[in-house]
């Protein structure tokens, strides 16, 4: 377990490394759009507003733009391998019996699927100036509670589908625990509330490419985690196991 959490961490690491490139190429333009069009709203509002905004900044854009977004996004995926390693030192060999780099593909997939993309339709990404300040606190809850909730049932299925297998075969056990899932998730998502916070007048060319590339960055960084991961994940496997039971 030891050594699956330590190649996880590095996968993790590599993950983050590439998503901070990506993320800096397509979602910091956005970023920058919309931190320009807050500080012209601010600068129409009050003439001094622009420079105490500058002024309370702790970090410059520069810095928070670059070497903030690496470290920020690098220990985003140090702390995901290190989950993500537990995660599958518990489900391989139990739940799927496939090749480490398959296990570790799908479980990529399915904790992308489950935890960043349902709840992303959900709850989109914003970027700055999108958002009431006295809101943030609800809005931080309801994401994440939709998090924990999408995954909680994400497990639940998986348990259930396995449990389903064995009387009514692979296919059907898998149809019947995916619609489980989806009525769950979709009868919670009906029932939250709506965040919508959008200012009018905010570009949507602006506010689309900042969802997208926010997206494309988590999918990148889960992408490689997998396989990065499964390939150091085969070669400790490899060892371990004798030639004869290969």
């Amino acid at each position: 377990m030891r050594t699956l959490l330590v190649r996880g961490m590095l996968a993790g690491l590599v993950a983050g490394a590439l998503a901070a490139v990506f993320a800096y190429v397509f979602a910091e333009p956005s970023v920058e759009a919309a931190i320009a069009l807050e500080e012209s709203a601010q600068h129409h509002g009050s003439a001094s507003a622009a420079h105490t905004h500058a002024e309370n900044a702790a970090v410059s854009r520069t810095v928070q733009s670059t070497l903030g977004l690496l470290v920020g996004t690098a220990g985003y995926g140090v702390a995901a391998g290190g989950l993500f390693a537990i995660a599958f030192a518990l489900l391989h060999g139990r739940v799927t019996t496939m090749a480490p780099r398959v296990s570790a593909a799908l479980l990529a997939a399915g904790t992308f699927v489950v935890a960043v993309l349902v709840p992303f339709l959900k709850y989109p990404a914003n970027p700055p100036s999108v958002g009431q300040a006295g809101t943030i606190g609800e809005r931080t809850s309801l994401y994440f509670g939709f998090v924990a909730l999408s995954v909680a049932t994400g497990i639940v299925a998986v348990v259930a589908g396995r449990a389903l297998a064995r009387r009514l075969g692979a296919t059907s056990s898998l149809l019947l625990a995916t619609a489980g899932y989806l009525t769950v998730i979709a009868t919670a998502s009906a029932l939250l509330p709506v965040v919508d916070e959008i200012p009018g007048g905010f570009p949507g060319a602006t506010l689309w490419d900042f969802r997208v590339a926010s997206l494309g960055t988590q999918l990148l960084l889960w992408s490689a985690l997998g396989l990065v991961f499964g390939t150091l994940a085969e070669r400790v496997l490899r060892v371990r196991t004798p030639a004869g039971q290969r």
